[in-house]
């Protein structure tokens, strides 16, 4: 994560400025450029983006994983760009900010959210979960392949792991899973995936160099 401004912008300031190329936050008015991600990252998230759309596919929901929308709290001057944003395409008619700026403000437009966890995971695990908290999102993953997170948050020793916020009378309640985990999902209840089927995604780069010994 690059800090690239120091002036404080509005929303529209930094959306009327984003590029197309690269990746970009805005974080209670400052701009912060995205570090290129890991490959077994962007693994992950390709493996999960499949997984999810088969099912939400299967189920015949209204549902599709946008290329660069961003997530915009409404008590703040920040706009987010989730890793995996799933999005309920009738809502979006209800969104103010949809048609100019692609971004979403309503917890009825996003039914789930992940975020995979790089080096800033402070961001994943305390200011975005208080974020998508207040947006009402109602159900938020953080999948922390590598076991980046604080203790308080993943256990000790750290280990890859999970979680799994799902919003209870707007408040988050979590919970983890590890392993041979199956994976309890509020908005795919029938969805069949292991935590460590996930974290095996971002593996695949590092075994196939294995075979090869």
């Amino acid at each position: 994560m690059i800090q690239t401004a120091t002036k404080t912008l509005t929303f529209e300031d930094f959306a009327e400025w984003k590029p197309e190329n690269g990746r970009y936050e805005l974080h209670n008015g400052e701009i912060v450029e995205m570090s290129q991600p890991l490959g077994d990252h962007e693994e992950v998230i390709g493996f999960l983006a499949r997984k999810l759309t088969v099912e939400f596919d299967r189920l015949n929901l209204p549902y599709f994983i946008p290329k660069q929308a961003l997530v915009k709290p409404p008590e703040n001057e920040s706009a987010y760009s989730p890793d995996i944003p799933i999005l309920n395409r009738p809502n979006l008619a209800s969104e103010p900010l949809w048609q100019k700026f692609s971004t979403v403000t309503q917890g009825a437009s996003i039914p789930l959210v992940i975020e995979v966890v790089s080096t800033n995971w402070q961001d994943d695990y305390i200011k975005k979960v208080g974020e998508y908290e207040l947006i009402g999102i109602p159900e938020y993953w953080i999948v922390d392949y590598l076991g980046l997170g604080g203790r308080r948050f993943i256990g000790n020793p750290k280990q890859p792991t999970i979680s799994v916020y799902q919003l209870v009378d707007g408040e988050y309640e979590v919970s983890l899973f590890r392993g041979n985990d199956r994976i309890e999902s509020p908005t795919f209840p029938e969805l069949n995936l292991t935590a460590k089927q996930v974290f095996q995604a971002g593996l695949t780069a590092d075994k196939t160099a294995g075979d090869t010994d």
